[in-house]
């Protein structure tokens, strides 16, 4: 959990809220409730059941087949697009010690690198991947940890600035601004979407769920602070590798910024491996229903790894990147709003499938005091998902629904396929029918001489 929510994506976070001011950090706040919200809600749901696929099970128990197949293709959007805005991140770190000049076409084949090694590390099996998660993890945590603690001690108000420098209401610059800060939170299903993978999922899901999310929260908040008061607003906004400013303005020189550095690239690289695990897993479980085109759900070699959907979605996470670095500016920003709508569509379904089994199912099988707590905070995750999808921006909103709906041809070829299907067995069923009635008689009797007779039945028979 931990290692999927925590990437490169916090340590270039301050400089994408930078333009707001410190009322981003209110931001933050609020959407660290909306988070654990969600993360609540998550912790219910996969309690509920246990199977691999998250989001997409949920929706599809709670509302049927195509609300299944929406909330596979948007999170399988959500997953590919985030990886490209983790590694454009990433290159800003790497680029701390090679590349200093920012050339474009070097950026592009840096952030190429970063994107197929965890591909190449998934191919191999789950088990590598959990073991390079779990030390990848270890190290991007201290740096973090560092500037939540001991950078909160050389923080200076004047690097703060206006409070609202966006220019917009403060009820606009927090809206906004919490659109970005969900970035950051993205993950916290991780654990849902993998449960068929993990031991005891019934109990350990839940826990992994909550507590991974409260333990990122924490060091988010604490950590983004330290950084807004190291850095003087004016540098923040330009910065391409925030923490490493910071480490250097709290003891100088440049030596602890590039331990941060590394401890940045450490944690895009596990971020990365984790994410391209959760591309390949969700339409695999989608796939496996008839509701993702079938070469999803075939595994390859002796780990059982779904290779098509680990290469598929990195190509596409290459495509987008490359796109991205010719087209946009602010590149991490651009892609950031499009990952936090495709996801936040997920979250919504499923807090509403929290609240359908809540109001539907759960009266007669739950204490009214639990159905009470847990229909709250089910419609928070709800409400919060309809805010963040407002803070996204009309563009994103646009781009976002567009390339949603682009799911909709796809579910009717699949449909046709599987009508094809029940066509060819319905047409083989009236032979093999007559065939049954044919063999059913033969066994009931044998003419013998003229005359029916029963027949007696070996055993083989």
């Amino acid at each position: 959990m931990i290692g999927s929510i925590i990437g490169t994506g916090v340590f270039a976070l301050p400089s994408a809220l930078a333009p707001y001011g410190p009322i981003a950090l209110v931001a933050f706040g609020a959407v660290t409730l909306g988070a654990l919200a969600l993360a609540l809600t998550f912790g219910s749901l996969a309690g509920r059941t246990t199977a691999s696929g998250g989001p997409y099970v949920y929706a599809r128990e709670a509302f049927g087949e195509f609300a299944g197949f929406l909330n596979a293709w948007s999170y399988w959007i959500t997953a590919w697009a985030g990886n490209a805005a983790i590694v454009v991140a990433w290159v800003g770190y790497v680029e701390v010690f090679v590349n200093t000049g920012h050339r474009k076409w070097l950026s592009v084949l840096l952030a190429l690198v970063g994107l197929w090694i965890p591909a190449a590390i998934n191919l191999t099996g789950v088990r590598n991947i959990g073991a390079f998660q779990v030390v990848t993890t270890v190290l991007k945590f201290v740096p973090l940890v560092f500037m939540a603690t001991v950078g909160l001690l050389f923080t200076d108000a004047g690097n703060f600035g206006s409070f609202n420098a966006s220019g917009q209401s403060a009820l606009g610059a927090i809206s906004a601004a919490g659109a970005i800060a969900l970035f950051s939170y993205l993950g916290l299903e991780a654990a849902s979407v993998v449960a068929g993978r993990v031991r005891e999922p019934g109990r350990n899901v839940p826990r992994a769920t909550v507590y991974g999310t409260l333990v990122c929260a924490l060091i988010y908040i604490l950590g983004t602070l330290a950084v807004f008061g190291t850095v003087s607003h004016a540098k923040l906004g330009g910065s391409t590798a925030p923490f490493t400013d910071a480490a250097n303005n709290i003891f100088g020189g440049t030596w602890a910024g590039d331990l941060v550095a590394v401890a940045a690239i450490v944690s895009g690289i596990g971020a990365l491996n984790g994410w391209t695990m959760l591309c390949a897993e969700m339409p695999y479980a989608a796939a496996r229903d008839g509701l993702f085109p079938g070469v999803f759900a075939r595994l390859r070699g002796e780990k059982d790894v779904p290779a098509f959907g680990i290469v598929a979605s990195t190509v596409l996470a290459s495509l987008i990147t490359v796109f991205s670095y010719t087209r946009f500016e602010d590149v991490f920003t651009k892609i950031v709003l499009l990952s936090v709508l495709t996801a936040v569509i997920p979250y919504l379904f499923s807090a509403a499938a929290q609240l359908y089994w809540l109001l539907v199912r759960g009266r007669e099988t739950l204490s009214s005091r639990r159905l009470a707590r847990d229909t709250t905070v089910a419609a928070l995750a709800l409400a919060f998902s309809y805010w963040s999808i407002q803070g996204s921006g009309y563009q994103t909103v646009y781009y976002g629904l567009f390339v949603l709906l682009l799911g909709v041809p796809v579910y009717i070829w699949l449909k046709r396929d599987q009508s094809r299907s029940t066509d060819t067995e319905q047409q083989r069923a009236p032979e093999t029918a007559t065939q049954d009635v044919r063999l059913s008689r033969g066994l009931r009797t044998n003419r013998v001489g003229g005359a029916r007779k029963p027949r007696s039945l070996r055993h083989q028979d």
